[in-house]
């Protein structure tokens, strides 16, 4: 092409693009004309919709909503006033108003922010008659939320006020607007909150509003948060924190055929409309502060305690698959298991089976130390050096879900510890450690840890055959559907047929004579659990348990946790053998257990603690 030609065609190129690119903009487009915050001559109001509303498995309703009403400040509209009088409306100090103002003014001196956060409705009544008389300031309804029953803090979280950082991170929100921040208020955020509305007011240069911004077309209504509901049975779940009560731990249950959290329970626990209202900052601080009781820490997802006991259901798999034994498989124990040539290289056992053989099923309804012992080294030495037997073990372990994150929808949560070869060579960076070194790790003690939803999620993978979902904790979401990564099972990496004759096992827990839980049948339930006692360096020992029912075609599957509960039969056993009759029968048919559940106390042995740490501290 001649270079003139070239130049006629740029011209006209170009020509077309602005004409496009105008057109686009003007007629397409209409980003440009919507006002700003920073535009002073239009005025931005919002219409908060009402958060969704959340019901358990069941329908029935855990949070609802109630109006709430905030003093708005617009600090350059803010004309001379009577603080004296305006104070005392709002019932605050001239120094919290100088103080509140700067905050105001240091955010913005255009965009409106919170100056008193919600007033009582008489408050609201009687200051809606004199707002005219403070340039500036005007009233925002909002919605607060309201708990009708008081349970389940721990898995309901709450809202609290956005502050700047989340701003930054999300420009959606602005100072004095409220977020979810714990719980599943965090998690569906975006679900529950809804889209605040927007209008638009213009203004003339006497700064009067004139009506609404090029006739309105630029506003928007509120759209109403989604209603959500939960996995969680909320009997099954006051029940658990009614047996709970005056003791510390976690408790979870979950659906085994879908991975559903029926139960979530951690104690101490508070009412959750310690949440709510001008007090809220207050009882956070205080409910924070609590060192001891620690009530916001979520014991069923983020205490890391050894397994104990429970966890030679593991082992037994674990070396099944490995074909380090077979069902008959025997060993015989002699009160022990000795694993070294020291003096205190001895694992103790009270299976009371001296001097007898034992086999799989006895060494499961009995407990033995020494079986598991010899199961777990043969696992390891099956394999040509202890780093690729433990990593071989490690390997089965998080097939389980053991040592890491289950992937859940649940807002906090501790990845315990399952422990491989790079773990020991740390530790022993001369590679001189062996099975033996790191023997206590078969029977859930050394340095294995796992949270109350993992041994329940072990329990419901057990109760299946090999595979679990994860756990989850909202069933229903209106108008979507929730994600499909909760209805595709994990497989492990044991053969199902491995799981029967371990199941059997834990049958005979409950059924055999000399079982472990003999004492703790139901009559009419095929109970399958392990017993527990988790050697504590800090007091008594924990009292640990985990079951599924029934046997076949399992409904339940649990995991108790009693800090400080000596041994499992003690307080953890009657409290999951109680809350699995109640959700499978509706009622209990042992009244003198479920009383002595309900009334016991181990607040003694917690005061005791405390007065041990405290003289250790002075």
């Amino acid at each position: 092409m001649k270079r003139p030609g070239l130049l006629s065609f740029l011209i006209i190129f170009i020509g077309i693009a602005y004409i496009i690119r105008l057109f686009y903009l003007q007629v397409i487009d209409n980003s440009y004309n919507i006002p700003t915050l920073n535009n002073s001559a239009v005025k931005i109001t919002y219409d908060y919709p009402e958060r969704g509303y959340i019901y358990d498995r069941n329908g029935i309703l855990l949070v609802a909503n109630q109006l709430s009403y905030d003093i708005m400040i617009i600090p350059r509209e803010v004309k001379p006033l009577d603080t004296v009088e305006f104070c005392s409306l709002l019932k605050i100090t001239k120094e919290d108003f100088i103080k509140k103002y700067t905050k105001a003014v240091h955010y913005s001196t255009r965009i409106p922010s919170t100056f008193v956060q919600q007033l009582s409705k008489n408050d609201f009544a009687f200051l809606q008659e004199k707002m005219h008389k403070f340039r500036g300031f005007y009233i925002q309804k909002r919605s607060l939320r309201q708990y009708p029953i008081k349970s389940a803090p721990n898995v309901l979280g709450y809202i609290s006020e956005v502050n700047e950082r989340m701003i930054e991170k999300n420009p959606y929100y602005q100072l004095g607007e409220l977020i979810g921040t714990a719980g599943v208020e965090k998690t569906y955020e975006d679900d529950l909150r809804g889209t605040k509305g927007v209008k638009y007011i213009q203004r003339n240069r006497f700064n009067k509003e004139i009506g609404p911004y090029k006739n309105g077309i630029y506003d928007t209504l509120a759209i109403p948060g989604n209603d959500i509901s939960l996995t969680i049975d909320t009997k099954l779940q006051q029940y658990g924190e009614a047996l709970m009560a005056n003791k510390r731990g976690g408790i979870v249950a979950i659906e085994p055929s879908s991975g559903e959290i029926l139960a979530l329970v951690s104690t101490p626990t508070y009412d959750p409309n310690l949440m709510v209202g001008r007090e809220r900052s207050k009882n956070f601080t205080k409910l924070y502060l609590d060192s001891i009781s620690k009530p916001l820490f979520d014991r069923g997802l983020q205490a890391q305690y050894p397994p104990g006991s429970p966890f030679k259901i593991f082992t037994a798999l674990a070396a099944l698959q490995e074909k380090a034994i077979d069902t008959h498989t025997s060993v015989k124990c002699f009160g022990g298991y000795k694993y070294g040539s020291g003096k205190n290289a001895f694992m103790k056992c009270h299976c009371g089976t001296y001097g007898s053989p034992v086999e799989l099923n006895k060494a499961i309804y009995r407990s033995c130390n020494s079986y598991f012992a010899n199961a777990y080294k043969r696992i390891i030495e099956k394999h040509a050096t202890p780093y690729e037997g433990m990593n071989a073990w490690n390997k089965h372990a998080e097939s389980f879900g053991l040592g890491n994150y289950l992937n859940n929808d649940l807002s906090v949560g501790k990845k315990g510890l399952i422990p491989d070869g790079d773990y020991y060579n740390r530790y022993y960076p001369n590679g001189r450690w062996r099975a033996s070194t790191t023997i206590s790790n078969s029977i859930g003690q050394g340095e294995v840890l796992t949270t109350p939803i993992q041994l329940a999620n072990l329990t419901a993978t057990v109760a299946n055959r090999g595979f679990y979902f994860t756990p989850h904790i909202v069933k229903k979401i209106k108008g979507k559907e929730i994600d499909k990564k909760y209805t595709v099972p994990n497989y492990t990496t044991i053969d199902k047929k491995y799981f029967e004759p371990v199941i059997e096992g834990l049958f005979d827990v409950f059924e055999n004579p000399k079982g472990t839980a003999s004492w703790s049948r139901v009559k009419g339930i095929e109970i399958c659990g392990k017993t527990g006692t988790a050697e504590n360096p800090h007091g008594q020992d924990h009292s640990i348990f985990i079951a599924f029912a029934p046997k076949d075609n399992p409904k339940i599957a649990i995991a108790v946790f009693v800090e400080n509960g000596y041994w499992g039969s003690r307080w953890a056993g009657p409290i999951a053998t109680l809350m699995i009759e109640k959700y499978l029968n509706g009622e209990t048919s042992r009244p003198w257990e479920e009383e002595r559940m309900l009334n016991g106390s181990l607040q003694d042995e917690y005061d005791k603690q405390l007065k041990e740490i405290t003289e250790i501290e002075e």
